[in-house]
């Protein structure tokens, strides 16, 4: 496989631009890439094995890799009761560390993965705040106003001054770092656009190659959803993507979501009140989670039935299983239970790292915080 096909499978959704990560790839310079992460309490499969699977694919591609451990957006958005001194214990403890075995999991090679907490770049670094006036005085106020979602909070809201500061500073976090790769999930692509928009307008920090003012790749992954039922159902065709995007993993409904060190009984429990309808593959939770994880993980899925029911069924593809479960001949709870048994392998490293008696110290406090933002 060609180092384009590599980073631009899945779980990768989006490239932009696809012919400029080509340029890069054979411009023959060091290639950096980052994800941004805000504190916001435990790591479930969506942040830690989305992200993981991408940066696996980037080191194996040959381009250096960063984790950004975004402390100051974390105070900006009332992450952790929107206490500092927690958000950077939490950041360089627990979530470093959940990070770092989740990536393992999906192929990184994680002693060459680079994690940069926003204080550090930001301390003393005159240069990021020009960079970051820069790219505002690049930016209209309602560009700003309308890139508040990818804080999660809802455009046309009343926000206090300083969330209107966190677009430009994620977008100046790119430049003040040199990267020439900057990747998020699909519910972060507005900072994205506006990082392709001011690139070749900005004076401070520009993004160069060979004496030229570039513009970042910029690559987005799936969003895996969430284990709930949809507000509405069946999901009309034009609303698809719409109710895709709210109904994403979420931290802020446990059940919805499974955490990197969830207990092989938390994994069989949740995946057992999954929504799961028969013959759906169109909008199905429970076959995205296959599809981007399982599949990612494993090269087959194993369904256990009794023999008056068909039998022991072996999948060696995502393809061959979605077709045979949209022509209704797989019952739901069969594959809800193959993939928790999945899940519970797949996920063993995370719950050994997390016994560890440091690290479960860490999660511990975390836990006790009782804060799901």
């Amino acid at each position: 496989m060609d180092k384009f096909s590599m980073i631009a499978r899945a779980p990768v959704e989006e490239i932009f631009k696809p012919e400029d990560l080509k340029k890069l790839l054979t411009s023959r310079i060091p290639l950096k890439h980052y994800i941004g992460f805000e504190i916001s309490g435990l790591i479930h499969l969506g942040t830690g094995l989305m992200a993981g699977a991408v940066i696996a694919d980037l080191q194996q591609a040959g381009v250096e890799c960063s984790i950004f451990l975004a402390d100051w957006h974390s105070w900006i958005n009332n992450k952790l009761g929107g206490d500092m001194d927690t958000i950077q214990r939490v950041a360089v403890g627990y979530f470093k560390e959940g990070m770092k075995i989740s990536a393992k999991i999906m192929g990184a090679d994680t002693s060459k993965i680079k994690f940069v907490l926003g204080s550090q770049l930001y301390h003393n670094n005159d240069k990021y705040w020009q960079t970051m006036i820069d790219v505002a005085k690049n930016m209209s106020v309602g560009r700003a106003k309308r890139s508040i979602t990818i804080m999660g909070r809802k455009e046309g809201e009343d926000h206090d001054l300083a969330k209107y500061f966190y677009p430009p500073m994620q977008v100046a976090d790119i430049f003040a770092q040199g990267l020439h790769i900057a990747h998020a999930g699909m519910d972060q692509r507005k900072a994205h656009v506006v990082a392709r928009d001011v690139a070749l307008k900005i004076k401070t920090n520009p993004l160069m190659i060979k004496g030229k003012q570039i513009k970042p790749v910029t690559i987005q992954h799936h969003l895996i959803l969430g284990l709930q039922k949809p507000p509405m159902w069946p999901v009309p065709k034009d609303k698809l993507q719409e109710i895709w995007s709210t109904m994403k993993m979420s931290k802020s409904i446990p059940d919805s979501a499974v955490f990197i060190h969830d207990s092989e009984a938390d994994i069989r429990r949740k995946m057992g009140k999954a929504f799961c309808p028969a013959g759906e593959i169109g909008f199905n939770p429970v076959l995205d989670w296959t599809k981007h994880i399982v599949f990612r993980c494993r090269d087959k899925l194993v369904i256990l039935r009794p023999e008056k029911f068909g039998g022991n069924i072996e999948f060696k593809s995502y393809a061959e299983l979605e077709k045979v479960y949209g022509q209704n001949k797989i019952h739901p709870m069969d594959l809800k239970n193959a993939v928790a048994e999945a899940l519970v392998e797949i996920l063993k490293p995370a719950r050994a790292h997390f016994a560890k008696p440091k690290h479960k110290k860490m999660l511990t406090e975390l836990q006790r915080l009782k804060v799901t933002r």
